[in-house]
Formats: C-alpha cells, sequence, structure tokens
C-alpha cells in the first residue's frame, strides 16, 4: 500500500496561549515534546516509514526531530516552506481575540484562519490555498509507490488537504478548528487519493 502519514506538530507556548502563529520561531512545550514523542513511538511499532517531509518552521522542525528519535530508524526530514502555516505577518503574535477585535465584520466562531485579509508581510486565504494546493501535488507526486510517507505540518494545512480530498468547500474547512496537536491525517495513495481517517491520536489509545 502506498500511504501519506500527515501529522500536526506538537503543542506549542502560543497555542496554549491562544495567539497567532503564522510564521513565527515557536518551539514547543514540555507536552508537546511528549505528544511528538508518543506519535514517535506509535509510528514505531504501527508503520515503516520510507519519507519523511515537513514545514521549515521551527516547531515542525522539533516535532520531527523529536519522532524521528522516539521512532527510532527514521529517514531524514526534507524541509520544505511550501508546507508552512499560512503566514499572517504583523498579526503574528496577537491573541486571536486581539485580531477579532480588529475585523468586527469576521465571525468569532471561525477560526481566524478565514479572515479575508492580506496582512502586510502575509498571505490572504488565496494565496494560502494556492501554494497548498502546489504543494499537496508535490508531495503526491514524490511518494513512490508501495511507500508510506509522513509530512509534518500545520493544522491550516490539514485542513485545506480534507478540502482537496473532500466534498468539503475550503473555506468551510478553515472555518473549523484545527485537528490536534501531533494528530495524524491518513491518505491511502493507491489509485485517486483517499482520505482514511482525519486528526486521529492512535498515539493515545
Amino acid at each position: 500500500m502506498t500511504t501519506l502519514l500527515l501529522a500536526r506538530h506538537g503543542e506549542t507556548p502560543w497555542n496554549r496561549e491562544g495567539r497567532v502563529q503564522g510564521w513565527a520561531a515557536t518551539g514547543l512545550t514540555d507536552r508537546g515534546d511528549e505528544q511528538a514523542r508518543a506519535l514517535g513511538a506509535w509510528l514505531g511499532t504501527a508503520h515503516t516509514v520510507d519519507r519523511v517531509l515537513a514545514s521549515d518552521l521551527e516547531r515542525t522542525r522539533a516535532t520531527a526531530a523529536t519522532v524521528r528519535e522516539a521512532a527510532g530508524g527514521l529517514p531524514a526530514p526534507t524541509f520544505d516552506p511550501s508546507l508552512r502555516e499560512r503566514g499572517f505577518g504583523v498579526y503574528q503574535g496577537l491573541l486571536t481575540e486581539e485580531v477579532a477585535d480588529r475585523f468586527p465584520d469576521h465571525d468569532r466562531a471561525k477560526s481566524f484562519l478565514t479572515l479575508d485579509v492580506d496582512p502586510l508581510n502575509g498571505e490572504s486565504v488565496a494565496t494560502f490555498l494556492d501554494r497548498v494546493e502546489r504543494a499537496w501535488r508535490l508531495v503526491t507526486e514524490a511518494v513512490a509507490d508501495g511507500e508510506t510517507a509522513l509530512v509534518v505540518t500545520h493544522g491550516g494545512v490539514l485542513k485545506l488537504v480534507r478540502a482537496l480530498l473532500t466534498d468539503r468547500g475550503s473555506l468551510a474547512s478553515l472555518a473549523r478548528n484545527s485537528p490536534p496537536n501531533c494528530s495524524v491525517t491518513e491518505v491511502g495513495l493507491d489509485g485517486d487519493p483517499e482520505l482514511v481517517r482525519f486528526g486521529a491520536t492512535p498515539w493515545r489509545d
């Protein structure tokens, strides 16, 4: 079987505080490190991973390193900036409530990833979607028949991947909460890509 496993990074201090991260250089909390170790231990017993790719941001680098150590024998990761979270430029570091206060027309029940703005030094929703679609094509083309590949990325990217594989629209997907830290989204690549599970945490079982 040809399998793609996509994992969200471990918990960061800004996740815990509810701050907009974007491309900020945030590391993992102790809990995030524990999540990554648990994910790695599960991967080491449940899968033979042939290829590892990851976003080049600090939190995904740290997660990939810890997962690799805990799993034992995983290939060295290839870091790709196209797998980054949406860039929020000048809004990075703000509490999500502060961003919502600046845009009173924004539905607070929806994720800030749906904000229809083009922040200074950041990305619009359309630019983010286009980047993730291109990254998805490159990732799926890179996985050879019979391989299992691991991709360590971000909540927004995972939500858009879900939209690409289902009939859920991109904005509707972005509006929902991100999957849990270090959760696993599994995609089968034999034939047309098939979403097997989204945002699962099998390492907790």
